[in-house]
């Protein structure tokens, strides 16, 4: 997606650690207009899957996972790093990394929004190492429902999570595959 890439070098800051943030438009202060855009192209690619639901992790991925929602005409269920007092039932959990906050949670899901009925699309901003997808994947796999593809804003694509996530033959589309990083560049695929 051409503008994203545009986006990305006129909005985005690389910092150490291999950090790159593109927080006034996607992911702190989000540019609905533009988060839009998105929704559609990920309405375009994944237009022959049968979705039933979208799923993400918080917190991040939700706003995009609901504008994006609209264009499929489905609900976003999204995967909670922390339980809470108003959860109640039974759970689907797994142990993610946080890439950028360095931290493991337990992630969970309540088992009465993901049935083996449900066509899932997870969508989330950002794949570094994969873990926060492979969690979310984990999770879907254990409620029986059918993982229809993994939808990307970002990836780090000289990072190894998209590859771990293919490699278990998932359709996966990245809207912008960072190439490599430094302090004053980038480069795309």
């Amino acid at each position: 997606m051409e503008a994203l890439k545009e986006r990305i070098l006129k909005d985005g800051t690389v910092k150490p650690g291999g950090v790159l943030k593109v927080d006034s438009f996607l992911n702190h202060q989000m540019d609905i207009s533009f988060i839009n855009e998105i929704g559609k192209e990920f309405k375009r690619r994944f237009a022959d899957n049968h979705i039933t639901k979208i799923l993400t992790i918080e917190a991040s991925g939700i706003g995009i996972a609901c504008i994006a929602a609209q264009y499929f005409g489905v609900d976003v269920v999204f995967a909670k790093k922390a339980k809470s007092i108003n959860l109640d039932g039974e759970m689907y959990c797994t142990k993610i990394e946080s890439f950028t906050h360095k931290k493991v949670y337990d992630v969970i899901l309540a088992k009465r929004f993901l049935s083996p009925e449900d066509h899932v699309l997870i969508i989330d901003d950002f794949l570094a190492n994969g873990c926060a997808l492979l969690g979310l994947i984990d999770i879907v796999q254990k409620s029986g429902a059918t993982i229809e593809g993994a939808g990307i804003v970002i990836e780090k694509g000289f990072q190894d999570g998209g590859q771990k996530v293919r490699d278990l033959g998932i359709h996966l589309e990245s809207l912008a595959i960072v190439d490599s990083m430094s302090d004053d560049s980038l480069t795309f695929r």
